[in-house]
């Protein structure tokens, strides 16, 4: 996993800014760097590169890296997992290599295939920005998930690329407008990265499962983007539930994860796992024995709290036991007035106000992670969404078989899910209203400032006609994973850390997705058949575990008392930027904040206060940027 950057322009001075570059992205990687500046027609090209080494920790791996002739030159940052196998069929086709690196297989199948069909044949992660001279164009692209990061801009007739945003805010030397519609989003639903747009209008992502062709060949630069694949088009097609027993559907699910787990072992620096003592997470601990054997070392890496409340760790020793390896336990506990410069640091790293402290907590975490050597860290993310884990698919499940007229299966599967003690026990109303209609939240002051008086409410429930799997996908492309993605990825990079993520193997993902909504919510159970699938393999209390949190810790609490005073010197300021700049109404924002303090059940969460507190650091953070 690296950084990269890049410049195309009819000026030549792209040097300054270039390097500018690559001091900014330092820390994604801190191994080598390097810069290659070419020209085609009057179009002036610098590509950047900073390394983190995975794959081939030697000099021959490094990039830019040129293909035979220097016809060619990519900038990448990612893995393809199955780079060995499509070795293989390129060696088959007469090609040699020099490097054991995956970044040589992506060039040579690039020109020995295409774009397209290249790109169809990786399994990975990746944003990468080929040179291709022969045909005299650029081509950027991202994985399917959009697990690796790409953004551009255009300004004053150049063309700016790069890992993150505070690059191109930097090397651009340019002030940029804010996005109302992505604040408001932000501010008032707690949604973040649903669509190619950031905080800043002019600056967007390059869309997950495309890539972006730049032609060189005339006299001006024009964007053509072309999508190499359809997750919905795929699950239409994938039925194979319909011909499969139940025993085969579940032999077939566990032979695509260990595989994805499998692949993602790959590298030539230490591996580890994030155990939280969920049935995620375990379950790629113990198929990573499984495949290693009993001898190797894992390197379990947990979070725990000294807060019961919070703390996972009877679950985590289970595992600890079972798997017969010690776990690396880090307590993430910190002293709620270091918060806000917490916040600040985080912030920073994550290009975007965050939404939360457990953002904090994984950055703090991956600080162990350094610490303790382990550079690449598999990770659960995704498997909430893929298997309906989260409360929500319930709630989201009831509904499709009412608007189907299924009442009956309907109460069937609550009274299931209440007899069984999971998900009803632990609904929240301040936390379930974003999916519910407006009117829900009469009762609560609308906090938006008048800059944001044309904002759209993004609707996130379930559409009659949509049915389960369709408000799945959403989850996946725009409301849930792409943020996870997005804060997983600036907090592990801020510490020169690979994530990797089993289960979004676009594989697993087609195939799981294609389930009937029954597979995955049954007998009162969440994520059911992968509850059936990894029963052999862990421990009854894991498989069947009723009660897990997720990445959690008093935020709520320290919002009401600890930081009441911090947070009191920012909603009182008058000269606060998010006042100042009418994104949010004061006298509302103080008069929620006096019921989410005062009020037990006032209907404000956490989040509702979180949001215009972390969005004016970043505004005071950024504020040299913004027109």
């Amino acid at each position: 996993m690296c950084g990269i950057s890049g410049i195309i322009s009819n000026s030549e001075n792209i040097k300054e800014p270039l390097l500018k570059a690559q001091l900014l992205q330092l820390h994604r990687g801190p191994d080598s760097q390097g810069i290659h500046y070419s020209k085609i027609n009057q179009w002036n090209i610098g590509l950047g590169h900073q390394r983190l080494s995975i794959l081939d920790l030697t000099d021959l791996a490094s990039q830019p890296m040129f293909s035979p002739g220097n016809r060619n030159c990519i900038i990448y940052n990612g893995e393809i997992y199955n780079y060995l196998e499509i070795q293989k069929e390129l060696e088959a086709l007469g090609h040699k290599f020099k490097t054991t690196s995956d970044t040589e297989v992506l060039l040579t199948a690039l020109e020995e295939w295409g774009i397209n069909k290249a790109l169809s044949k990786f399994n990975g992660m990746w944003a990468f920005a080929w040179l291709d001279r022969v045909n005299k164009r650029l081509v950027l692209a991202r994985d399917r998930l959009g697990i690796k990061p790409l953004y551009f801009s255009w300004v004053d007739d150049c063309l700016y690329f790069a890992s993150e945003i505070k690059t191109i805010l930097s090397v651009a030397n340019h002030k940029f407008q804010l996005n109302y519609q992505v604040i408001g989003e932000y501010l008032l639903q707690s949604l973040l990265e649903t669509s190619g747009k950031t905080f800043f209008n002019g600056i967007e992502k390059v869309p997950s499962a495309s890539y972006i062709t730049i032609d060189l060949s005339g006299k001006s630069l024009s964007l053509d983007v072309k999508y190499y694949w359809d997750l919905q088009a795929q699950l239409m097609e994938n039925n194979f539930s319909d011909v499969l027993s139940m025993e085969q559907i579940i032999e077939q699910i566990k032979a695509l994860f260990f595989d994805s787990v499998r692949l993602r072992l790959r590298s030539d620096v230490p591996v580890g796992v994030l155990l939280s003592g969920g049935i995620d997470s375990s379950s790629i601990a113990t198929v990573m024995q499984i495949l290693l054997g009993k001898d190797a070392n894992l390197n379990l890496l947990a979070s725990v709290s000294e807060d019961p409340r919070y703390d996972e760790s009877p679950f985590i020793d289970i595992m600890g036991r079972y798997l017969n390896l010690p776990v690396h336990k880090v307590n993430l506990s910190f002293q709620p007035e270091q918060a806000i410069n917490y916040v600040e640091r985080v912030n920073w790293f994550n290009d975007e106000p965050i939404a939360n402290f457990s953002n904090v907590a994984h950055y703090l975490l991956m600080s162990k992670a350094k610490e303790m050597g382990i550079t690449v860290i598999l990770s659960g993310q995704g498997a909430d969404e893929l298997l309906c884990g989260y409360k929500k698919f319930l709630g989201f499940y009831i509904q499709t078989l009412i608007y189907t007229r299924n009442y009956y299966q309907a109460a069937k599967s609550l009274f299931s899910f209440w007899q069984n003690g999971t998900i009803i026990s632990q609904f929240s109303f301040s936390e379930a209203k974003r999916y519910f209609p407006r009117f829900f939240r009469n009762n609560q002051l609308n906090i938006a400032g008048d800059a944001l008086k044309d904002f759209n409410y993004q609707f996130v429930g379930i559409q009659p006609e949509q049915g389960l799997m369709m408000r799945q996908i959403q989850d996946l492309t725009k409301y849930s994973v792409p943020t996870l993605l997005h804060y997983e990825d600036r907090m592990s990079m801020a510490w020169s850390r690979e994530i990797r993520v089993p289960f979004l193997d676009y594989r697993l993902v087609e195939n799981i997705m294609s389930l009937p909504d029954e597979m995955k919510l049954r007998y009162g159970w969440t994520k059911w058949i992968f509850r059936k699938v990894m029963e052999p393999y862990l421990p009854y209390e894991i498989v069947w575990r009723k009660d897990k949190q997720g990445f959690v810790n008093p935020q709520s609490e320290w919002l009401k008392y600890n930081l009441k005073e911090q947070v009191m010197e920012y909603f009182n300021d008058r000269h606060s930027l998010i006042f100042e700049k009418l994104l949010v109404n004061q006298q509302n924002i103080l008069r929620n904040y006096h019921d989410f303090c005062k009020k037990k059940n006032s209907g404000v969460s956490y989040k509702d206060i979180f949001a215009p507190l972390s969005l004016e650091i970043w505004l005071r953070q950024f504020e040299s940027y913004i027109q």
